[in-house]
C-alpha cells in the first residue's frame, strides 16, 4: 500500500474493495482527526501496525477481510471514541488483547488464528452490543460478568471449556448466542432464563450435562433451540409447551427420558423436531387441527408406545418414527398426508394390512415398512416410491408376483435381499415454501444399479425390452409402426401415440442433438392427462455414430438411477429415423431461462433450493453409485425445476460411468459446453467427477452474479472472472447480482461466490468434492432459513 498524501484534517478513510496489497503505511497514522477507517476487502498482509493508538479520535475501525497476521493490536484498547472493530476473516494469531472492549460496541474477530483464553473483562463493559469470535481456536474456560447491553454472542467453532458461566444470565438483553461446537460441560445454567429476549440459542455439539433447566420456558421470544449432540438428561420441560414462537427445535442425540410433553406440539410455528435420542418413552401427543406449519418429525430410536396419532397434514419432509415400540395398525389416515416425502416407521411393532389409502401419498419417494408385525398384501406403490418391507413375514408383495416371482415370495427375503435403502433425515431445517435437504441413496450389490420391480436389462451394450410395463396390444400397436418401446417405470399412457404428438406447436426447445417436446398424453385408467418431455434424436436416413452413442448412454445410465434430484426417465422408443426419450415434464423449465431469461428473477432462498437440489443430485451421482457417473455437461440448462423449484439434473448425453471412485476415464474426445469446460480438457483426455465439480462450480457463480457461463470480459469465462475478481480482493457484494444484492443476505452469497471460485479452481485436485460442496450449500440454506425465518417474524410484529 504506497505511501498516503491526504489533508491532514482528514476525517474519513474509505478503502475498502480496492486491490491494496502489502501492509498498512506508517504514514497513516498522521492523520489524527480519522473517525473513520476501512481497509477491509483488500489484500494487505503481514502484521497489523501497532500505532493505532495515535488515532484518538477514531470511532470505526475496519480491517476485514484480508491476510492480515500477527497479535491484534494492544493499542486499540487505549482508543477511547472506538465503538466498532472488525478485523474478521484474517489471519491474526494470539491472545485478545485485555480492554479491548473498555469503549468498543461491536467487535468482529470472527475467522481468525487466535488462541489462548478469552479476557475476563471482554463482555462486561457498560454498552457492549456484539462479540463475535466464531472459528478460532480460543480455549479455556468463558469467565467474567457480561453486559445488560450484550445482544449477540457468537464463540461457535472453538475449543472452550469448562462450564457455561451462571453470569451469562445478566445478559438480559441477549438475543443471539451461539456457544456450539467446542467442548464445553456441566450442567446448562437456570439464569439462562433471565435472558427472555433470548430469539436464537444454538448450545450444539459439546460435552453438557443434566437436565435442560424449566427457566427455559421463560425464552417466550425464542424461535430457534439447538441442543443436539450432548449428554443432556432427565425429561423435556413441560414448560417448553409455552415457547409460542418456536419453530426449530432440535434435541436429539442426547439421554432424555420420560414422556415428550403433551402440549408440546400444540405450537403453533413449530417447522422442524428432532427428538431422535434413546430412552424418550409414553405416548405420541396427538396433534391439533389448529398445527398447520410443522413440516419435518424426527422420533426415532426412542422407546415410544402405544399407537400411531393422528398427525398434521403439513407434514412435508421426513416423519421418522423407526425404532421404537408402537403397536396396532398402521392407521389409514396417513393417506391424508399427501406433502410427504418420506415415511420411516420401521422396527417397530406394528400389526395388520397395509392401509391402502398411503398410494394416495403423491410426492412419497419412501416408504419403510420393515421389521414389524405387518400382514396381507403390500399395496401397489408407484415405480417412483423405494419400499422396504423386509422383516414381516406375513407381508406379500402381489406386484413382484405378477412380475414373476415364484409363488408364496414374500416380501423381505429373497426379492429385497438385492438392495438396501439407507435415509439420512437431515436435520438442518426447511424454507418457507419448501426445501428438501433429505438425501436417498441407494446401494446395490451387484455391479450395476437396479430396483426390483425393474427387470429390463442391457445386453452387450443395448437395452433390451422388458414388457412386464408394457400391455401386449401396447407392443404390437408400436411394432406395427416401426417403434420399438422400452420402458423403465410403470405407464399408465398410450405410448406409440407420442410419435404422432411431436409438432412444432409443443416444441420447448433444441439443443445438439435434437429437439424437445411438451407432450400431453391420456391416463388410460381414469382419462386424466398427463404431460410428459419427449427427446427426439432425429437424422436423416440413420442415426449418426455420435448421437447412436450418446442416446445409448442417455438410457443406459437413467433408466438404472432412481433419486429425487435427476430427471427421470419414463421409456425410451427406438425408430429407423429417430429416437425418443420420455420423461417426466419439468414445468418451471430450466434453471438458464430463470437466471438469463424474461423470467421473474429468484429470490435467493429459491437459488438457495435449487443449489442445494442440484448438488444432492450430483453426489448421489459421484458418492452413491456404484460405479460412479460423471456427468460431463453440468450447466444450467441442464438443471430443470418442478413446480417447486426443486433441481432436477438432466440431459446425460455425454455421461460416462467410472471404473471407480476417484479414478480418470479415458474420453475419446473433448465434451462439454463453452464456459462450462474444465482447463484439464485442453492437455488430457483423461478426467474424473472433477468435471463435473467444476461444472457446478461454474452454476454457483451464475447464481450469485447473475452473469452468463461465457460473460468474463476480457477474462474471456465467468470463470476466470470470478477467479480473478477473488484473488485481487475486490469487494465480493459488488459482483452480486443486482436482484439479491440488496436482500439481506450478503454472507451466504459471499459463501456460494467463494464455493464457486473453489470448484473452479484450475488444479482438479484443489477443487472440493460433491460431498464436501453438499455439505456447504447445506449450511448456507440453514442460515437463510434462520434469517428468513426471523425477516418472517418482523413482519408479523
Amino acid at each position: 500500500m504506497r505511501t498516503l498524501s491526504m489533508p491532514l484534517n482528514l476525517k474519513e478513510l474509505v478503502l475498502s474493495a480496492n486491490q491494496f496489497t502489502g501492509t498498512i503505511p506508517n504514514s497513516l497514522f498522521q492523520f489524527e482527526n480519522l473517525t473513520v477507517l476501512d481497509l477491509s476487502q483488500n489484500m494487505l498482509t503481514s502484521d497489523a501496525a501497532n500505532d493505532f493508538g495515535r488515532l484518538k479520535r477514531l470511532e470505526i475501525l475496519l480491517l476485514s477481510g484480508n491476510n492480515l497476521g500477527g497479535p491484534i493490536p494492544q493499542s486499540l484498547s487505549t482508543l477511547k471514541n472506538l465503538s466498532r472493530f472488525a478485523a474478521n476473516k484474517n489471519n491474526f494469531n494470539g491472545s485478545i488483547p485485555t480492554g479491548i472492549t473498555k469503549h468498543v460496541k461491536i467487535l468482529d474477530l470472527s475467522y481468525n488464528n487466535l488462541s489462548g483464553t478469552i479476557p475476563s473483562d471482554l463482555f462486561s463493559p457498560s454498552g457492549l452490543e456484539l462479540v463475535d469470535l466464531t472459528s478460532n481456536q480460543l480455549d479455556g474456560q468463558i469467565t467474567g460478568s457480561f453486559s445488560h447491553s450484550l445482544y449477540r454472542l457468537r464463540l461457535g467453532s472453538n475449543l472452550l471449556s469448562g462450564s457455561i458461566p451462571n453470569t451469562i444470565g445478566d445478559a438480559l438483553g441477549m438475543v443471539y448466542l451461539e456457544l456450539d461446537d467446542n467442548k464445553m460441560v456441566g450442567n446448562i445454567p437456570l439464569q439462562l432464563g433471565n435472558c427472555k429476549n433470548l430469539t436464537l440459542l444454538n448450545l450444539a455439539h459439546n460435552k453438557l450435562e443434566g437436565p435442560v433447566p424449566s427457566e427455559f420456558g421463560n425464552l417466550e421470544k425464542l424461535e430457534v433451540l439447538k441442543l443436539q449432540e450432548n449428554y443432556l438428561s432427565g425429561s423435556i420441560p413441560s414448560a417448553f409447551s409455552s415457547l409460542m414462537n418456536l419453530g426449530i427445535l432440535n434435541l436429539s442425540q442426547n439421554s432424555f427420558t420420560g414422556e415428550i410433553p403433551p402440549r408440546l406440539f400444540n405450537l403453533l410455528y413449530l417447522t422442524n423436531v428432532n427428538l431422535e435420542g434413546k430412552k424418550i418413552s409414553g405416548k405420541i401427543p396427538s396433534f391439533p387441527t389448529t398445527v398447520t406449519s410443522l413440516i419435518e418429525l424426527n422420533l426415532a430410536n426412542n422407546l415410544l408406545i402405544g399407537t400411531i396419532p393422528s398427525m398434521t397434514t403439513s407434514l412435508r419432509t421426513a416423519l421418522n418414527l423407526s425404532h421404537n415400540q408402537l403397536s396396532g395398525s398402521v392407521p389409514p389416515y396417513m393417506g391424508d398426508l399427501t406433502g410427504l416425502e418420506i415415511l420411516d416407521l420401521s422396527y417397530n411393532n406394528l400389526s395388520g394390512q397395509v392401509p391402502s389409502s398411503l398410494t394416495g401419498l403423491t410426492s412419497l419417494t419412501v416408504l419403510d415398512l420393515s421389521y414389524n408385525q405387518l400382514s396381507g398384501e403390500l399395496p401397489s406403490f408407484g415405480p417412483f416410491v423405494s419400499v422396504i418391507s423386509s422383516g414381516n413375514p406375513g407381508l406379500r408383495n402381489i406386484t413382484e408376483d405378477n412380475k414373476g416371482a415364484s409363488a408364496g415370495t414374500f416380501v423381505g427375503t429373497s426379492v429385497e435381499k438385492r438392495h438396501t435403502v439407507i435415509i439420512f433425515f437431515m436435520s438442518a431445517g426447511t424454507f418457507v415454501g419448501t426445501l428438501v435437504l433429505t438425501a436417498v441413496a441407494v446401494y446395490l450389490c451387484s455391479k450395476r444399479i437396479s430396483r426390483v420391480e425393474d427387470a429390463d436389462k442391457i445386453i452387450d451394450g443395448q437395452l433390451a425390452m422388458n414388457n412386464n410395463h408394457t400391455s401386449a396390444a401396447e407392443f404390437m400397436k408400436a411394432k406395427r409402426e416401426g417403434w420399438r418401446i422400452t420402458p423403465f417405470q410403470a405407464l399408465n399412457f398410450e405410448v406409440a401415440d407420442i410419435s404422432h404428438r411431436l409438432t412444432e406447436e409443443n416444441l420447448v426447445g433444441s439443443g445438439g442433438s435434437g429437439h424437445v417436446h411438451r407432450v400431453t398424453c391420456t391416463n388410460w385408467h381414469n382419462g386424466s392427462t398427463t404431460v410428459v418431455a419427449v427427446k427426439q434424436i432425429r437424422s436423416v436416413g440413420s442415426l449418426d455414430e455420435k448421437l447412436e452413442r450418446e442416446f445409448e448412454s442417455e438410457a443406459s445410465i437413467l433408466c438404472n438411477i432412481r433419486h429425487n434430484n435427476i430427471v427421470k426417465l419414463l421409456c425410451c422408443l427406438s425408430g429407423t429415423e429417430s429416437k425418443l426419450l420420455v420423461y417426466d415434464y419439468m414445468d418451471n423449465g430450466s434453471l438458464d431461462r430463470w437466471l438469463h431469461g424474461d423470467y421473474v428473477p429468484l429470490d435467493w432462498p429459491t437459488r438457495v433450493i435449487v443449489a442445494v437440489g442440484a448438488a444432492q443430485g450430483l453426489c448421489y451421482m459421484h458418492h452413491e453409485c456404484s460405479p460412479p457417473i460423471i456427468h460431463r455437461d453440468v450447466k444450467t440448462s441442464n438443471i430443470l425445476l418442478d413446480l417447486e423449484f426443486r433441481a432436477k439434473v438432466a440431459d446425460f448425453g455425454l455421461a460416462r460411468m467410472l471404473a471407480r471412485a476417484g479414478e480418470p476415464n479415458t474420453m475419446s474426445a473433448v465434451a462439454g459446453s463453452f464456459g462450462y469446460m474444465p482447463p484439464e480438457y485442453a492437455y488430457t483426455m483423461k478426467v474424473n467427477e472433477k468435471v463435473d465439480v467444476f461444472g457446478f462450480g461454474v452454476v454457483l457463480l451464475e447464481l450469485t452474479t447473475g452473469k452468463k457461463a461465457n460473460d468474463g470480459g476480457e477474462q474471456g469465462s465467468l470463470a476466470e472472472w470470478a477467479g480473478h475478481h477473488y484473488r485481487s480482493g475486490a469487494n465480493i457484494p459488488n459482483a452480486m447480482d443486482v436482484c439479491i444484492r440488496y436482500a439481506g443476505y450478503t454472507d451466504e452469497i459471499e459463501t456460494m461466490f467463494r464455493l464457486g471460485v473453489q470448484c473452479t479452481a484450475n488444479s482438479p485436485s484443489s477443487r472440493p468434492t460433491m460431498k464436501d460442496v453438499l455439505q456447504i450449500l447445506l449450511k448456507c440454506s440453514e442460515q437463510t432459513l434462520r434469517k428468513s425465518r426471523l425477516e418472517c417474524s418482523m413482519d408479523f410484529r
